[in-house]
């Protein structure tokens, strides 16, 4: 559930061992995992509040690319939850990203044209060369849910890709990425005409919202 929080702030030391970091790196890092936690399961009052404080901690150090990297875990969480925007916030600080950074974020977007797989990490690296085949061999929930946003996202899901997304969102109580994904299979349901498994899935989301 952390591994967001970890990837966007690489460079810090809260996410690895070593000497005890400085306050706003520690600070930085508690705020963004909070706000994933948040985020996922849909408590939006609380993520705002969480990802306000955890950019106010980055930009103590005037340092963009570190705040270009908190807002890519925004993005990659959005994808996750299947909430295509802009990206604005990492968008405007896009010319002070590191190549790494740039290339996740077009990743992100769905754009393959000119990405360099090797500036990805491994799971979306191998989503982006194996599609929906490769999510059952990425280990981490919600490295996977973010890869299949992606897939979805750029047209390439399959519906195992899907699948393996709910069960990813399901399994970890992700309230938010849960609903999108379920809705998502509703309407491919009720496009094949499938009343059964369109009432089926319409249950399992009434239990989410209406517990």
């Amino acid at each position: 559930m952390r591994a967001l929080a970890c990837a966007a702030l690489l460079a810090l030391a809260a996410c690895a061992g070593g000497p005890l970091a400085p306050e706003w790196k520690s600070n930085a890092h508690a705020a963004l995992a909070n706000y994933e936690a948040a985020w996922l399961r849909g408590d939006d009052r609380t993520a705002k509040a969480e990802l306000a404080s955890a950019r106010a901690e980055v930009s103590r150090t005037g340092r963009p690319a570190l705040l270009a990297r908190v807002e890519l875990a925004r993005c990659a969480l959005e994808v996750a939850s299947l909430e295509f925007g802009p990206c604005p916030g990492y968008r405007a600080l896009e010319r002070d990203a590191a190549p790494a950074e740039r290339a996740y974020a077009a990743y992100l977007s769905g754009r393959r044209d000119g990405l360099d797989p090797g500036l990805l990490a491994p799971p979306h690296r191998a989503a982006l060369e194996g599609g929906s085949a490769a999510l059952a061999s990425i280990e981490d929930p919600l490295a996977r849910l973010v890869a299949a946003g992606v897939l979805m996202r750029s047209g390439r899901i399959a519906p195992e890709g899907i699948h393996a997304a709910i069960e990813a969102a399901s399994a970890n109580g992700w309230r938010r990425p849960l609903i999108a994904w379920l809705r998502l299979e509703q309407r491919r349901a009720e496009a094949a005409r499938d009343s059964d498994a369109a009432a089926r899935i319409g249950r399992r989301i009434d239990t989410i919202v209406n517990p």
